[in-house]
């Protein structure tokens, strides 16, 4: 059976300083993220453009309300100073071994320093990223122990939280909505948080990301290369 947590969920929790959350964000070394994207771009700015969705996603991240700190977990050395230069953690991808050992290993990072922190991962390709909407689908997060939203085709995940105590357990890639909903996680079904469910991998993403307002350093790159 579906379970989700719908707009009429009974009360958002309070944001204090004991509640503030740690994000964990993946990013692949620049040379080999976004390779579906580089069709429509190509291979240069494919690059650029995947470090100025990350810059624009953790620049975002950081400025939403309920949020102590961002952990991007990387091996990259150019998009590691960008984002360190912006307020996240560095934390190298010691594991090595794909998407979701990097959320693991990241969630461990911040559980060394604070081991009852509420952690989420954030996916790195968020370009529309609103502080607002991010700190409403938190707020709903926080309700559950552990709580996943979709993406804009409800195919795939772009958040996954757990609460104090409760393991991250992530499964992205692909059909990951599917098998975080059978591995008991709650799925948020919220409107108006399109900027936090529009990741991009394609053309037709970016378009459709673009259509919604980019941060700064997408739009610099992109109407630049546009123009």
């Amino acid at each position: 059976m579906t379970s989700y947590a719908d707009d009429t969920a009974a009360a958002y929790v309070a944001d204090t300083a004991s509640d503030d959350w740690s994000l964990v964000v993946p990013l692949k070394p620049l040379a080999r993220a976004k390779s579906r994207l580089g069709p429509a771009v190509g291979g240069l700015l494919r690059g650029r453009l995947a470090l100025a969705f990350a810059e624009d996603t953790v620049a975002a991240a950081l400025a939403c309300p309920g949020v102590r700190d961002v952990a991007v977990v990387t091996d990259d050395p150019a998009a590691a100073a960008a984002l360190a230069a912006l307020g996240a953690r560095i934390v190298p991808d010691l594991p090595d071994a794909g998407l979701n050992e990097a959320l693991a290993h990241g969630t461990r990072a911040v559980r060394a320093l604070r081991p009852r922190a509420r952690v989420a991962a954030l996916n790195a390709d968020l370009p529309a990223l609103r502080p607002a909407e991010l700190a409403r689908v938190l707020g709903v997060a926080g309700q559950f122990p552990r709580a996943f939203l979709s993406d804009a085709a409800e195919i795939g995940t772009t958040f996954l939280s757990a609460n104090p105590g409760v393991e991250l357990e992530p499964a992205f890639g692909g059909a990951s909505r599917r098998r975080h909903l059978s591995s008991g996680a709650v799925e948020i079904r919220l409107t108006g948080v399109d900027s936090v469910r529009r990741d991009v991998d394609t053309g037709d993403d970016l378009a459709a990301a673009v259509a919604l307002g980019v941060g700064p350093r997408t739009a610099a790159r992109w109407v630049s290369a546009a123009g």
